[in-house]
């Protein structure tokens, strides 16, 4: 009998084509237990892939949304769970670009006003403005310093390489099964990987260099260290189905 993941309501022991089918069918439990068995994973995936807290999370909600309404069409011909990491894979890859169109568009006219500098306007009610986490030296160590940088570099990368070095690096998938979740051959995913490693290298050459690497990957193994850094208090992912 299949171990329930933590937090998964009891008595559904069916497997993941056996819930998602039971979700096509009209069961109104089956797809909340799905998402429940690998909401965490996919978070990662999410997190990493965007780089942000509320970009993953926005995402990972667009994934799932697309999940439960497009669950009839899910062919068969991988697994549930590669199927569920392509669609949130995809959504993320969508809002990673659409940000980049957004920065090309004109700066707001009122760039200049400094009551709206670093501030999230609301439609209901006035600016409500983030303020920056103190400057406690204490909170500057030298491996949260590395983390940030090899995190910073992921960012530069192009989304498809990113994603491929998530995937394989980071979340340590098989290079065939990160072809599936992307869609693509395996030969696309090594050259994605051996491309954004070589630019990473090129990025972090002086942490490197020292005694201590700030946890690059070798070919196919997770990262030493890979949390995301959030300012402020970060948003997790979604608690519930759609």
């Amino acid at each position: 009998m299949r171990t329930p993941v933590p937090g998964e309501p009891e008595g559904h022991d069916a497997d993941d084509r056996a819930l998602l089918a039971a979700h096509v069918a009209g069961d109104p439990d089956a797809f909340g237990v799905l998402f429940a068995r690998h909401r965490d994973r996919l978070w990662a995936v999410a997190l990493r892939t965007t780089g942000n807290p509320e970009d993953a999370a926005d995402g990972l909600q667009d994934g799932m949304v697309a999940a439960y309404r497009r669950a009839g069409s899910f062919r068969g011909d991988s697994a549930v769970t590669t199927w569920l990491h392509r669609v949130v894979v995809n959504a993320c890859l969508d809002r990673i670009r659409a940000a980049k169109v957004r920065a090309a568009d004109p700066l707001p006219d009122d760039l200049d006003d400094p009551s709206r500098r670093g501030a999230v306007v609301r439609s209901d009610a006035s600016p409500a403005v983030v303020p920056r986490p103190p400057d406690d030296p204490a909170d500057l160590a030298l491996a949260g310093d590395r983390r940030a940088r090899v995190l910073s570099a992921l960012g530069q990368l192009g989304a498809e390489q990113r994603a491929a070095l998530v995937l394989v690096d980071m979340e340590g998938y098989a290079v065939a099964e990160a072809a599936a979740i992307l869609d693509c051959a395996v030969g696309t995913v090594k050259s994605r990987c051996a491309r954004g490693r070589a630019r990473l290298a090129e990025l972090l050459a002086d942490l490197v260099a020292t005694d201590e690497p700030p946890g690059l990957p070798a070919a196919g193994n997770r990262w030493a260290s890979a949390d995301v850094p959030s300012p402020g208090d970060p948003r997790g992912p979604p608690t519930a189905a759609p």
